[in-house]
């Protein structure tokens, strides 16, 4: 039996098909829910925003063309959304004190994960320190370069799908995201300069 296109379950979704909607929620709530995370830098933010997407898409559905491809659709409702919290927030990155930077339990403090994980602990610790260091680094980007970093470079999207889900050409993906990457090197190891001064 051969799995069924985005489109075909959306397209079942609006037909009243009950099981259309979970499989889609289930086939994208990992890919949204990091980059979420990697944009915001909550974990509980992220989470609830990734219900704002699928609930956006939800209402969205009657609207969707058949035309598109379902996941740059996605992706364009997660962006805006992205955009709108940071903006609303003022482009800064939050995070909780409870939980830790990877966690998407709120309770999981990092305090309780080094007396459970025993010798892994440290390598976990110094993980979580280092992902911590990446979404602050993106989260001190412009908003264009980091959303654009995000799906490029840790959702992996192809240049078409950013452009599409941009609504950008593809030679302006190209550039930002070579602009993206040397900003966030530079801020990187600007980072790196301060902490050793």
């Amino acid at each position: 039996m051969h799995q069924r296109r985005d489109e075909e379950l959306l397209a079942d979704h609006l037909a009243g098909r009950p099981d259309a909607f979970e499989i889609l929620v289930s086939r994208y709530v990992d890919a949204l829910f990091g980059f979420f995370k990697r944009f915001v830098g909550n974990a509980a933010v992220a989470e609830d925003l990734v219900q704002e997407t699928f609930l956006q898409v939800h209402l969205s559905a009657g609207a969707f063309d058949p035309q598109r491809r379902f996941k740059p659709w996605l992706f364009t409702v997660a962006a805006n959304k992205a955009r709108d919290y940071m903006r609303a927030r003022g482009r800064r990155p939050m995070q909780s004190l409870d939980a830790s930077p990877d966690s998407r339990e709120p309770g999981a403090a990092a305090a309780e994960r080094i007396e459970d994980a025993g010798p892994a602990s440290v390598e976990q610790v110094e993980a979580d320190e280092t992902a911590a260091r990446v979404r602050g680094v993106i989260a001190s980007l412009p908003e264009h370069l980091g959303l654009i970093l995000v799906l490029g470079h840790f959702q992996r999207l192809p240049y078409a799908e950013i452009a599409e889900i941009l609504e950008i050409p593809v030679g302006t993906v190209k550039s930002r995201l070579h602009s993206a990457v040397n900003q966030f090197a530079a801020a990187w190891l600007e980072q790196e300069r301060e902490a050793k001064a």
